[in-house]
């Protein structure tokens, strides 16, 4: 099947299609290279002047940073691919067998399958209305905005496109959330501590007034309060940080390492932020800050994996896009 992804069977006129970040084809140096390439070539994502960043990216941090980061998704590959691409494909065929009357793809903002293609191969297949819906529960200008940055410049004939910006406090979703911690910690025994964990951005974007910190706390008090009496020790850090300047606080890594040395001996971690398990859920949280959490005096870090393709993720992905639709009809 071709990237663009076209659906067998009867034709629609209405689609629905996920949008996750994107991911290497394989767990090599020269495919992480090509996509970490196309994904901090964006300037949403890095915000630098072109004739500096670019032949910094590409002849300085690529060659040294690409075969370092393929042995990690190396740790995480599954039979089917990268973690990323296995679950959203997953996800999607989920909300189809939920969905029969519509048309459900998905698609990456980077790699394969690329957003562009598949808007484009929606409309030549007669679909005229197509509701993206961005797997970023928070919205921000580095992820978001670039979607639809993509959108805009990509030729769709006769037919209308719209997006859901984000989902940080939809009813469907933090139920969701609260659901898998509950039953992880039903299957594995309960930390000291729950830490939900976000992806961070630079500081200096959000006080330019980009609202993901906001909508990062929304989340946090909202799967909080759906927890109710099972909440317990709960806080919030942010992960992921690249390159220099100051980044969202308090660090994710920087905060596991306290609590060890404070005398904490099991966390909890969640990562809310990701619809779906990836390189930061799998390696960087599950194994790297385990690692960092035990050399610093704790004893257990129970990763709580991402929703994936669970049907309470599905059922309310559904029902976000179900009404979505109904109030664009």
């Amino acid at each position: 099947m071709p990237d663009s992804q076209p659906t067998p069977g009867a034709r629609h006129d209405t689609a629905v299609v996920l949008v996750n970040l994107g991911t290497p084809d394989a767990p090599t140096a020269d495919a992480v290279s090509r996509y970490l390439d196309e994904f901090l070539s964006d300037p949403r994502v890095v915000r630098l002047p072109r004739w500096l960043w670019l032949p910094l990216l590409r002849y300085v941090i690529l060659p040294r940073r690409s075969p370092k980061v393929a042995h990690k998704y190396a740790e995480i590959w599954l039979d089917g691919g990268s973690p990323l691409a296995v679950y959203t494909a997953r996800l999607a065929a989920a909300m189809q067998t939920r969905m029969p009357d519509l048309r459900v793809v998905h698609a990456m903002r980077y790699a394969r399958p690329p957003l562009a293609d598949t808007l484009q191969a929606l409309a030549r297949d007669g679909v005229t209305r197509a509701l993206v819906l961005p797997l970023y529960p928070q919205y921000s200008t580095t992820t978001t905005a670039s979607v639809t940055d993509r959108i805009a410049d990509t030729g769709t004939g006769a037919m209308t496109v719209r997006t859901i910006d984000s989902y940080a406090v939809d009813a469907d979703w933090v139920a969701a959330v609260a659901g898998s911690i509950r039953a992880h910690r039903a299957a594995h025994g309960r930390g000291d501590l729950l830490l939900f964990s976000f992806h961070g951005i630079p500081q200096r974007i959000v006080d330019q007034g980009d609202p993901y910190a906001a909508q990062c706390e929304a989340s946090f008090a909202a799967i909080v309060t759906a927890l109710g009496a099972d909440a317990g020790d709960c806080r919030m850090a942010y992960q992921s940080r690249f390159g220099g300047g100051k980044w969202l606080q308090p660090a994710t890594d920087a905060t596991l390492e306290a609590l060890a040395k404070q005398g904490v001996r099991a966390v909890d971690v969640v990562c809310p932020g990701f619809p779906v398990d990836c390189l930061e859920t799998l390696e960087e949280i599950s194994m790297q800050n385990a690692d960092l959490f035990r050399d610093n005096g704790g004893q257990t870090l129970r990763y709580i994996p991402c929703l994936n393709d669970a049907p309470a993720h599905a059922d309310a992905m559904v029902a976000l896009a179900r009404r979505t639709l109904e109030a664009w009809s």
